[in-house]
């Protein structure tokens, strides 16, 4: 596996994805893939990767959305990590997030949040194993389907960008 940077000539690969992790109903509130202007302009310019194989098939990708406009906030962002449902279970998200880490360290980014579905347990262990920290629950914190949902709020403080 090797990372490349997620640009426009990847979108139709990343929006199939992305599609398929809405299909599992515990991947994103989100009910449909926005287009590539939507997608590019509500997420951070650096730290988007995709992860592809020795054939060049995409397995995944990850990205940084943030998580405010105001400047005091530059240097935090909500991760995003999607995986092919063909390439699930065998490290492909936990490499693509340890990926995200190390670029988004590269580029300033010294707190990391993501917002999980209680019910996304792969999700939540990759994010704990790269050092996230569960904060608590957001009971009921947006409507699905009609139901409720909750979501796990973690967050990841850099080793090395805004310690001092």
């Amino acid at each position: 596996m090797k990372f490349k940077e997620l640009t426009k000539d990847y979108w139709p690969s990343v929006k199939d994805i992305y599609e398929e992790g809405i299909a599992t109903g515990n991947a994103t509130f989100q009910s449909s893939a926005p287009t590539w202007d939507e997608w590019n302009t509500s997420h951070v310019e650096k730290a988007r990767i995709i992860a592809v194989d020795d054939n060049d098939e995409i397995l995944g990708w990850a990205a940084l959305t943030p998580v405010s406009g105001r400047c005091v906030y530059a240097g935090v962002g909500e991760v995003s990590v999607y995986v092919s449902a063909n390439a699930r279970g065998k490290g492909v998200g936990k490499a693509l997030l340890n990926e995200l880490i190390r670029q988004s360290e590269e580029n300033g980014f010294w707190t990391l949040t993501a917002g999980i579905f209680p019910e996304n347990e792969a999700s939540l262990k990759i994010h704990r194993n790269a050092g996230f920290k569960v904060l608590g629950i957001r009971e009921k914190i947006g409507k699905m389907n009609g139901q409720w949902r909750d979501t796990v709020l973690l967050e990841r403080r850099s080793t090395v960008v805004g310690i001092d």
